[in-house]
Parts: C-alpha cells; sequence; structure tokens
C-alpha cells in the first residue's frame, strides 16, 4: 500500500459509512480502529495485510479521528492473534467473500495459464492477476504460500503445454541436428574431465568478432549452420517472446554435459530457442558488418591516400604571406624578368612546392575512389559476393527500385569473370551511382562500358545508406527488420485509445493551433524581454546577419556545512566497506529476490544464494572478479561463484533490482532535506575501454581508443534510473529517449537535461510527442536561428529580425500527423527502440515526407524552447545544474569500477551490459545508503537548522569519502552498519 495520501484520497478511500460503523460497534479503543483498518484495507486491495506496520500513518490518524480515538492505541495492535484472525472472518463476511477452498485452486490455476506470459511463478504481474480473479469471485485468498503452490502449478502446466507445442512442431531432422550440436566425446568427458572440448554449439554462442573478412566468413558459416537445422517462426506459435528468451538463457548457460542430461522434448526446446534466436542475432551481425565494411573501405582509402600525400609533399605555409609578397613585387616591376623580380622574393623551389601541393590537392578526391576500388576489388569483394548471396533484402518503397534492380543484376553476373556487364544489359546508375563516381564506373569514352568492380562498390555504398534509414531492409533480421513490423498493427482500431495515451488532441489542426499559440507566445515575451536583457545579446553584422551571445552564469554562494557534513560521515563511519553497503542495501530493501535460476527448480537455499550474489555483484561492479572474492576465506569458492552468475545474473534480473533500490532511495527521502519527488533528470554518456574484438566496441575519435559508451539517465538527487550500452557513434538523442521511455522506477520523468550532441530537431519533436520535456544545453548558441510561426508578417517581432528565418510548414505536420502518432506510440509500447526508429530519419533520407514533418515540428518545439532558454537565467542555471550532477556521477563510476583498470574485459556484448548495470547498482546502492546516513546525521539536534539554502542546493548523497572499495573481501550477513532508520 502506497504511503502518500491526500486529503481527496483519504476521504474517498477511508471514509467509513453508517452501515460500516454498525458493524464495527464498539470493541474497545484498540480493537475499533484495528477492525476499522482491517475492513478498509480489505476493501481497498482485496486482501488483508500481514502487518499493521503496513498502514500508513496518514490513514490511522483519519480512522481514528472518525472513531474518536487516540492514534497512540494503534501501538496495541497486533494482527498474529486468535482475535485478529477472527476479525478478519468477519470483515470478509460483511463484505460478501468466502474462504477459499480446493475446488477455488483448479478454477484460480485454469484460470492464471492462459495469462502466463514468463517462467516466472514469482512475477508481480502473475500475482496482481490472481488477486484480480479472487476478488471478481469475492474469495478471501490464501495465504502467500498457498498462494504461491498454484502460481507455480499454473506456470509447470503452462509450461508442459509450451514443450508439447513446440516438440510436436519440431521436424524429426531438426531434432537430430540439435542433438548433434551438444555432442562432444563423451569417453573424453569422463577419462579426461580437464581437456577442454568445444562443440559445435559453443561456436555458435560466440559473438561476431571486429570488422574483418575473416569476422564476415565465419557469421555466415554460422548463418549457414543455423539455417541448416530447418527452424522457423512457427515452431514457436503461441509461446510469449519472453519465455522463449528464458529457454534461450537456460540454453546459454548450461555446458552440452548438463544440456545432454535433459529429457529429449526439453533439450530439443532450449536448443530450438538458443539457435532460432541466433540465427536473428547473427543475420543482424551480418548487415551490421555489411554497413561497417562499406564504411571501413572509404575511411581506410582516405587515411591512406592522405598518408602517402604528406609523404610525397612538403606542405608550404604561409599562402596568404607569400601571395602578397609575389603580388607587392609583381606590382613595383610590372616589366621586370621573373628571375630578378619574383624569385629573389619567393624561392622558386617553393613555388615549386606549392604547385605539386595545390595539383595533389585537386586529384585528391579521384586518388580516394580509386583506392577506395582497389581495397574492394582485391580484398573485400569475394566476402561481401558471399554476403549479399546469403542475405535477402526487402523494398517497400517502389522509389527504391534501383537499388533493388542492382542488387539483382549482381546476383545474376555473380558467377562470371567478366570485367565489365555487356551493353545489351540494363545496368541501373541513377539512384545507384553517384555523380562523382560516374567517371570510374564507365570504363570506355563514349561511357557505355560499365566497370563491375566499381560498379559493386557503388551499390555497397548506396545499399548502406538505404540500409541505415531502413529503406531497404533484411528478411529474418531483428534490427534491420521489415519497418512496418515496428508500427503496432492495431493503431486504426485503437486509434482514439492510443492519442489519449499519448495526451495529444485526435485533430491534426488543434495540434498546429496548440503549437503555434506557444510558439508566438514564446517569440513574444523573447522580443520584449530582448533589449532589457543584460546577459542576452543579439549582435548583428553590416549584412544584417545576427549572432546571440550569452553571458556566463553568476557564480553562487559556496555552501557552509557540506564539507562538514561529509567529514561527519567519515568520522561515523570510516572505511566503510563497499561490500557491506552492498549487504545493507540488501537486508533493507530485498533486491536479490528479483534473481532467479533460469533452470527449472532452485536446490539452493535462499540464504546460499543471497550471500553468493552479494559477493557476485560485487565482483562484477568494480570489475574485480569472481576469484578476487574469494581471498576472504569465506565458504564460497570461485565455483560456486561461477555457478550463480551463470544461472542467475541476467540483464533482466538486474534492471529488476536497480529499480528496487531506486524505489527504495525514492521513499527512504525526508523531503525537509531533498525536497517533493522530482521529475526531471539528465543524460549523458562516458566512454570506457573495452576490448575490441566486437562490434560493439568503436574508436572514440574524441577521447581516442578503443571503447564503448553507457549512457546515464541520472535524477537531480544522484539517482540513476536507467543506463544502456551503446556504441561511441551511436545517436545519443534514441538513448536519451529510450531511457525517458524505459526506466522502470516509480519516478516521473517530465524534463530531460541533456548537451548539445544529446538533442536534435527530430528529437525535439518526438520528446513533444511523448509528453516531455527536451532541455538541451546548447553549446552553439552563436549558430541557433528562430522559426516564424506565421507567414506574411515579415515586420513582426522587431528586435530578433536578425535571427528570424523561414515560417513553420504547419500544412506538413498536419498531413503526417498519424503517421507521427504511430511512430511514437511504437516508441511508447515498445515495439521498437528508438534507435530503430530514428535510422529511418537521417540526412540520407531528407525527402522522406514523415522526416519532414518530424523536422518542422522539432524546429517549432526548438523555437519555443530557444525563446525560454535565451529569456530565462533560471532555465539555463536548472539545465547546468541538472548536467552537473551527472557529471558527479560520472566521477563517481572511476572509483567504484577500479579494477583491470576501469575497462570491460570481455569481448562478450551481453558480459559488457552486466559489468555496466552491475556498477549500476553499487552506485545506487551507495546513495540508498549514504541518504540513510546523511538522514541519521542530521537529525541529530546539533545538526538542527544549521543547513543554509546553499547547502540544501549542493546536498547530494554520492559521497565516498567514508568508502572503502578494496582490500580483502569478507562477508557476515549477521553483521549490520550502525544506523537507525
Amino acid at each position: 500500500m502506497k504511503h502518500d495520501w491526500s486529503p481527496e484520497e483519504l476521504a474517498g478511500q477511508f471514509t467509513l459509512t453508517h452501515p460500516e460503523r454498525a458493524f464495527l460497534g464498539f470493541k474497545g479503543e484498540a480493537a475499533s480502529l484495528s477492525l476499522a483498518a482491517l475492513l478498509k484495507t480489505f476493501q481497498l486491495q482485496g486482501e488483508f495485510l500481514d502487518h499493521p506496520q503496513g498502514v500508513p500513518g496518514v490513514v490511522v490518524d483519519f480512522l481514528a479521528q472518525q472513531l474518536a480515538v487516540s492514534p497512540a492505541c494503534w501501538a496495541e495492535v497486533d494482527w498474529s492473534t486468535r482475535t485478529a484472525r477472527r476479525y478478519r472472518d468477519e470483515v470478509a463476511h460483511f463484505c460478501g467473500f468466502r474462504a477459499f477452498r480446493g475446488l477455488d485452486e483448479t478454477a484460480l490455476i485454469a484460470h492464471l495459464m492462459p495469462l502466463i506470459a514468463d517462467l516466472n511463478s514469482d512475477s508481480e504481474t502473475l500475482k496482481q492477476q490472481g488477486r484480480e480473479f479472487l476478488r471478481g469471485e469475492r474469495l478471501v485468498p490464501p495465504t502467500a504460500e498457498r498462494l504461491g503452490r498454484c502460481l507455480r502449478a499454473a506456470v509447470n502446466r503452462q509450461e508442459a503445454r509450451w514443450l508439447q507445442g513446440i516438440q510436436a512442431r519440431l521436424k524429426p531432422q531438426s531434432c537430430q541436428s540439435l542433438d548433434a550440436l551438444i555432442s562432444t566425446d563423451a569417453a573424453a568427458d569422463d577419462l579426461q574431465p580437464l581437456l577442454v572440448i568445444r562443440s559445435t554449439l559453443a561456436a555458435l554462442k560466440d559473438t561476431a568478432g571486429r570488422v574483418k573478412v575473416d569476422t564476415v566468413l565465419e557469421e555466415l558459416a554460422k548463418l549457414d549452420e543455423l539455417r541448416a537445422l530447418g527452424l522457423t517462426s512457427e515452431v514457436f506459435t503461441g509461446v510469449p517472446p519472453r519465455v522463449v528468451g528464458q529457454y534461450r538463457r537456460r540454453a546459454a548457460s548450461e555446458p552440452p554435459r548438463e544440456l545432454r542430461r535433459h529429457p529429449a522434448p526439453l533439450r530439443h526446446v532450449l536448443l530450438a530457442a538458443l539457435c532460432w534466436q541466433r540465427q536473428t542475432e547473427v543475420t543482424d551481425d551480418l548487415v551490421e558488418l555489411l554497413i561497417r565494411v562499406a564504411h571501413h573501405i572509404g575511411t581506410h582509402a582516405e587515411s591512406k591516400v592522405e598518408a602517402e600525400l604528406l609523404r610525397q609533399l612538403r606542405r608550404v605555409r604561409g599562402k596568404s604571406a607569400l601571395l602578397f609578397k609575389l603580388a607587392k613585387a609583381a606590382r613595383a616591376q610590372p616589366e621586370g624578368a621573373v628571375r630578378e623580380v619574383i624569385y629573389p622574393v619567393v624561392p622558386e623551389p617553393v613555388l615549386d612546392d606549392l604547385i605539386r601541393e595545390m595539383e595533389a590537392e585537386g586529384n585528391y578526391d579521384r586518388q580516394v575512389r580509386l583506392v577506395t576500388r582497389n581495397s574492394y576489388g582485391h580484398h573485400y569483394r569475394r566476402a561481401i559476393s558471399l554476403l549479399l548471396d546469403a542475405l535477402t533484402f526487402r523494398c517497400n518503397n517502389d522509389r527504391h527500385r534501383p537499388i533493388m534492380r542492382a542488387l539483382e543484376l549482381l546476383a545474376k553476373y555473380r558467377d562470371r569473370r567478366t570485367l565489365t556487364f555487356p551493353l545489351n544489359e540494363d545496368v541501373p546508375l541513377g539512384g545507384v551511382v553517384k555523380d562523382d563516381w560516374q567517371a570510374l564506373v564507365l570504363d570506355d569514352v563514349e561511357g557505355r562500358k560499365v566497370n563491375r568492380v566499381t560498379y559493386e562498390m557503388c551499390v555497397l555504398t548506396t545499399l548502406r545508406d538505404k540500409i541505415r534509414c531502413k529503406e531497404v531492409w533484411v528478411e529474418g533480421a531483428g534490427r534491420f527488420r521489415n519497418p512496418d513490423e515496428d508500427l503496432p498493427g492495431d493503431f486504426e482500431q485503437k486509434r482514439a485509445e492510443y492519442y489519449s495515451a499519448l495526451a495529444q488532441p485526435g485533430e491534426a489542426q488543434t495540434f498546429t493551433r496548440q503549437l503555434r499559440t506557444h510558439m508566438e507566445t514564446a517569440l513574444d515575451a523573447l522580443n520584449t524581454d530582448l533589449p532589457t536583457n543584460a546577459r542576452v545579446k543579439l549582435v548583428t553584422s553590416k549584412k544584417g546577419k545576427g549572432r546571440l551571445s550569452i553571458s556566463p552564469l553568476a557564480a553562487l554562494p559556496e555552501p557552509q556545512n557540506i564539507t562538514r557534513l561529509a567529514a561527519a560521515l567519515v568520522q561515523r563511519w570510516p572505511m566503510t566497506n563497499l561490500l557491506d553497503v552492498l549487504k545493507e542495501t540488501e537486508l533493507r530493501t530485498g533486491f536479490t529476490t528479483a534473481f532467479h535460476s533460469v533452470a527449472a527448480r532452485e536446490v539452493l537455499s535462499r540464504e546460499v544464494v543471497q550471500r553468493r550474489l552479494l559477493l557476485c555483484l560485487h565482483g562484477i561492479g568494480t570489475n574485480a572478479g569472481l576469484k578476487r572474492m574469494c581471498s576472504g576465506g569465506g565458504e564460497d569458492s570461485f565455483a560456486d561463484l561461477q555457478y550463480i552468475r551463470r544461472r542467475y545474473v541476467h540483464k533482466e534480473h538486474l534492471r529488476a533490482a536497480i529499480s528496487r533500490v531506486c524505489n527504495a532511495i525514492f521513499q527512504a527521502r525526508d523531503a525537509t532535506l531533498w525536497g517533493e519527488a522530482t521529475t526531471a533528470c539528465a543524460s549523458d554518456s562516458k566512454k570506457f575501454g573495452a576490448w575490441d574484438q566486437n562490434l560493439m566496441t568503436e574508436w572514440h575519435a574524441r577521447y581516442g581508443g578503443p571503447g564503448v559508451m553507457v549512457y546515464w539517465h541520472v535524477e537531480q538527487h544522484s539517482v540513476c534510473i536507467y543506463s544502456q550500452l551503446k556504441s561511441c557513434s551511436s545517436s545519443e538523442v534514441a538513448a536519451m529517449i529510450e531511457g525517458v521511455l524505459r526506466h522502470d522506477t516509480e519516478m516521473a520523468v517530465d524534463k530531460n537535461y541533456v548537451d548539445t550532441h544529446g538533442q536534435s530537431e527530430v528529437g525535439f519533436a518526438f520528446c513533444q510527442l511523448l509528453g516531455f520535456q527536451l532541455l538541451p544545453r546548447l553549446k552553439n548558441i552563436k549558430h541557433q536561428k528562430l522559426y516564424r510561426p506565421n507567414k506574411g508578417e515579415p515586420e513582426k517581432y522587431v528586435h530578433l529580425q536578425a535571427i528570424l528565418t523561414r515560417p513553420i510548414q504547419w500544412e506538413l505536420i498536419e498531413q503526417q500527423y498519424d503517421e507521427m502518432i504511430k511512430l511514437a506510440t511504437a516508441l511508447r509500447l515498445g515495439t521498437a527502440d528508438a534507435e530503430s526508429i530514428l535510422r529511418r530519419f537521417t540526412r540520407q533520407n531528407v525527402q522522406h515526407p514523415t522526416y519532414r514533418a518530424l523536422a518542422e515540428l522539432g524546429k517549432a518545439v526548438k523555437t519555443a524552447f530557444l525563446c525560454d532558454y535565451l529569456r530565462q537565467e533560471s532555465l539555463r542555471r536548472e539545465i547546468h545544474e541538472g548536467l552537473q550532477v551527472i557529471e558527479s556521477w560520472n566521477s563517481a563510476n572511476d572509483f567504484i569500477l577500479y579494477g583491470k583498470g576501469g575497462e570491460f574485459t570481455s569481448n562478450r556484448i551481453e558480459e559488457q551490459e552486466i559489468q555496466m548495470l552491475g556498477l549500476h547498482l553499487l552506485q545506487v546502492s551507495l546513495v540508498y545508503v549514504n541518504t540513510l546516513m546523511m538522514q541519521q546525521v542530521l537529525s541529530e539536534p546539533e545538526w538542527q537548522g544549521q543547513l543554509t539554502g546553499a547547502d540544501l542546493r549542493a546536498l547530494t548523497p554520492l559521497k565516498w569519502q567514508h568508502i572503502n572499495p578494496y582490500g580483502t573481501f569478507t562477508l557476515n550477513m549477521h553483521e549490520r552498519l550502525p544506523l537507525r532508520v
């Protein structure tokens, strides 16, 4: 039951009616209050609370006021007595409920079986569905143990149905092929247990390596082997995708020896789920390799040509000064000889160097294209041909038919060794070959013969652009699938419902009218404010062009007591082990209950699992490793921790645990110190070094070195509500949207602060449609322009004329309004991730009508934001402070992730994600315990009234001066940190 109740909610839910007062009678103050609380909470929730402590204090006070009794008598209430059990029976009878019997178990199980969406019988969703059924049938819920047995029975029976159905749809040949994947030398298993023999399945589970020809060939071999199994989507008809994912995780976590021990139906289903999902993933990897190879060929050619030019040429410095000297000498003696007038001023060798440099620069682009063609023809061509042959490309738009005809042409001539296409062959050039490649593609003088190698390179480059914006998609892929599958298929039937869920008007004209009014109001306010705003200046050039200039923010007063508070933490809890912080968080929040085995049953006791999970999570989050966690001489061996890591620790479980800790922080906060619940967060990324034998790790152009980016969403008081792993070149706008939509905490986000690279016009548009504000800190403010809301008003906003540009094309937004809402709905429902949606709208696809509409919408929203950003210093300071919080969060990352140089030491992308989430869990656990520590210190008499406004502004629970992450790791579950709360 929630703890915060408004007066209106209390009156609506907990007001005692006359029949209820008659039922209560008078049984003494404590008894009457106890019975009233049981009655009203049962009516509200349909079940009885186990303990009186579960009833919020405001509810007790409200009921006591109605009964004219003292709330202090609540301390005498005990719901474990026989009298309390009798009270429960009386309340159930009064409400028309009856006891739960044996026949009701069968009905409950039959009701739940079709609703089961995963194999977790402890799922809160499943429990809630069970409670709703019991409430609808007017049944008193059974005990937690009995209800748990019913849920497990429902899950087991439904799973048996799924297994039977999948096994029946698997072909006998497929079953034999699946068994062959895990066949190793049985004698070697028994006689030489230390001998490592890799099964075929182990190779199929390996992720793709770095971009090179060998990687392409390896992935093609995997795809051929997976396709040979004969698995289709029909095999898993009627089985929820989450269940297939759980089967896949279980198969991936078990070695071949354990998989062979399973009975045939279960073994085949586990292997089929793993191989079916791996087939999709390998297809995605091959498409990614195709994109990366096309990019890599071009960048490698540029680097090679630049290096060759620098080796051959001596760059001439100071060309402007040389030109000035040459012009002055020629002007002074126009009739003189060159050797006598020019060479003394500019020596002949310098002029020779200058001529060679300019000739080389003029020939640079052609040299790059030649090297690109040669690199493709001599090295990549064989692998790319095999790759194009293995993938099936599709297109939903007739406008892009030239690239599809080009692919058909390449397939037709794939096995022929001719250097050019026949003259009578219709070779599509428009839409495939760019203008600057025409001279290399057409071999002869007449421009009739088409060079095959050069043409293939052009097709590869164009195909890369079309795949990136999803104009071309690939059969059997996941991320690069048919873009129509990303959108909700029932949009037309549920149109009104989807518009309501986004809180957007159903009529496009209403939407644009509201936005236009908001835009006009913002421009009017800025036009009025700008002449008197001392911190914002509009500098106008002689040509009438404007440039914005903003003065830096003034420094705020320094907090006086924050350093003293940090010293108090060090004095009270000196050298607190980070492992103890994680343990204390677990004992207070129980986040390890979010981790459960991927196997069908758990043999280990929950206490053992709890202890080993804490050791594993600490070893992962600090990057110290599991072996280091066994160095304290405890009872848990390295093999024990490996078992827990393999069976229990997965990214879905980690996200659920993080969410539980974040929600506990929000509930534990003292509003007098931290303020009311916040609805704003900041998002930014940080680069971590990583091993580069995979497709996620890239070289970072700004920070240098191979690595990955972790994108954080951190609220104003240092609680990170979401984290995600991304490549260095992927869109931060997509990551920003994904984090706001997918975080699973109690926090409602309506503002998101980002840096300049976290925003775009399309990003502004989607944020507007999804119902939250995008608030960026703009570094390139001098280049920003404002758009006009209306046509035919050239003289309006007289003080803004220098930075005003064309009017917004509202008719384009109205025409594409339905399509934009459909895309926003896909993001909200999760039928597609933000990266897949935003990938459609890139600069290579600027003519797409929906992209143009989104860009216009983004321009309108960004104009209104810029007006507020320029006019309100408080908004600029708010954004700056929000982003400073995330900088502090990134500083703590380096303190916690200290092992192995702070690098992600795995080439498996899934392992990198788990390492990121382990770091995230450790850090929010530190914030949780620090919140309790600070509140305990500040509640003491000597601290009362000491904190000033500046102190409260700077108060943060992200402190680690009193934390020790190193040393020998010993875990005693019976020792607690001295915290009163």
